[in-house]
């Protein structure tokens, strides 16, 4: 296994370079395009890893890629899931380097998409490619991968009802997450929700000059930010009535098996440049971002932002809300809950529109199954110890999706870095985590 892949090394980056050199971003129109481009050379590469089929399906949106290896139809089936789609890569000036040109410095990959999550999915290709030409694969292999999960993925779902038989599998496999660290591996058993929403208030119907009637009418923006202001309390808790109603409390011996995981504040709080952390009282910040749902203004705007001054009260204000989602949470009713509680907030002098942008649920899967007891001998094998079961404060929504669908849990063998600052400028993944994916995914199969 070591041998193959350092003997194959770079041709492997070389191939994840291709990939990682299309602008696959799925939310924006302009992209188009590239996401069908990415889209076939994915499906290329499968075909020449081995998969007996690799296709390109459309959707409404951007298209499915969908591969499969058929060893016996006797034997278990894995399906992988990951995503080809990424974010944008505003602000460009940030980068250190061209964001679709993928540079090696300091021993890691830098580009768009190096973890989230090409560089991620390209690890169970390379693995399935050992594995098939090793004769050691005792799987059917299923692969997945879509090109809209950075904007919720509104399409899959629906494609994954109509095509329920060919994506027939006995557990989905995803790597599209982080984990605690290089030294102390874990993995994710459970991720929260989404549910993503816009505001827009409206006061008069034409931006005012202020001196002539500031003071006199309601500003949209003022009003607005009082409104946000008024959405978490003092001790970090959410005010939308029925927001808690299903959030299960963990007993003190499952956060005491959370809290397994090493955490230091210190380094924590350096690493993101503040001298505090804030969140609701009475939790630990693990336990903030694992067990606890949280809301969070993602956007706001209205007026004038250029330069100089204009001194205007402005007709409208925006802003964007996310809430992330703990398990047993349902996406569709916080929503509906939110957007009743954010109408009944208004003051009478503004007008309250709610935009349902997109949302999902979250899930979680037994350590005690087959496949997680799997996939920790093979992170500890790889890495010398063993994996620290956590839950990951990110939102996958389409995998709960999937999970109702096919009836079968995601596995989320997830090995990006907090250093890999995905989402924002100079995205990163450690050739070190690269290699060690690959390693890591074989020996789950081996186990499996």
């Amino acid at each position: 296994m070591k041998e193959y892949i350092e003997a194959n090394k770079d041709r492997f980056l070389d191939e994840l370079f291709s990939l990682l050199r299309i602008p696959s971003v799925s939310s924006l129109d302009e992209h188009k395009p590239d996401m069908e481009r990415c889209a076939e050379r994915l499906a290329e590469l499968l075909k020449e890893a081995g998969a007996d089929t690799a296709a390109i399906y459309p959707t409404a949106g951007h298209p499915v890629v969908f591969a499969s290896k058929t060893v016996d139809p006797g034997l278990s089936t894995v399906l992988v899931y990951g995503h080809y789609d990424v974010q944008p890569v505003d602000p460009v000036e940030l980068w250190k380097s061209d964001p679709f040109e993928p540079e090696i410095r300091d021993g890691a990959i830098y580009a768009r998409g190096a973890n989230d999550d090409k560089g991620q999915l390209f690890m169970h290709v390379k693995a399935f490619e050992y594995l098939l030409r090793s004769g050691k694969l005792r799987h059917n292999v299923k692969f997945i991968l879509e090109g809209e999960e950075e904007i919720g993925s509104p399409s899959l779902a629906e494609w994954a009802e109509e095509h329920r038989d060919l994506l027939k599998a006995d557990i989905i496999l995803v790597s599209d997450t982080t984990m605690i660290s290089e030294q102390v591996p874990s993995i994710n058993c459970g991720m929260r929700g989404l549910s993503y929403l816009e505001i827009k208030v409206t006061g008069p119907d034409k931006d005012l000059h202020s001196g002539h009637y500031g003071g006199a009418v309601a500003n949209p923006l003022n009003v607005l930010c009082d409104m946000i202001s008024s959405l978490i309390d003092s001790d970090g808790h959410i005010t939308v009535k029925g927001f808690y109603d299903d959030v299960v409390e963990l007993s003190a011996e499952d956060r005491a098996k959370l809290s397994r995981a090493p955490f230091d504040l210190d380094e924590y709080k350096k690493f993101l440049q503040i001298d505090e952390v804030k969140g609701e009282k009475g939790y630990t910040t693990l336990e903030r971002t694992g067990i606890r749902p949280c809301l969070d203004v993602n956007g706001i705007w209205g007026g004038y932002t250029g330069e100089g001054a204009k001194t205007v009260l402005p007709s409208e204000a925006h802003a964007k809300i996310s809430m992330r989602l703990v398990p047993n949470q349902d996406s569709e009713k916080i929503s509906e809950l939110f957007e009743k509680h954010i109408k009944a907030i208004a003051p009478k002098y503004v007008k309250v529109d709610v935009k349902r942008c997109h949302g999902g649920n979250g899930f979680l899967i037994p350590i005690s199954s087959p496949a997680y007891q799997a996939a920790s001998r093979a992170m500890e094998e790889v890495y010398g110890v063993e994996p620290v079961p956590s839950r990951g404060g990110g939102s996958i929504p389409i995998l709960a999706d999937l999970q109702k669908i096919l009836g079968i849990d995601p596995l989320l063998m997830g090995f990006g870095l907090e250093r890999d600052t995905i989402h924002s400028p100079n995205e990163s993944y450690l050739l070190s985590q690269f290699f060690r994916g690959i390693e890591s995914i074989i020996l789950f199969y081996l186990y499996y």
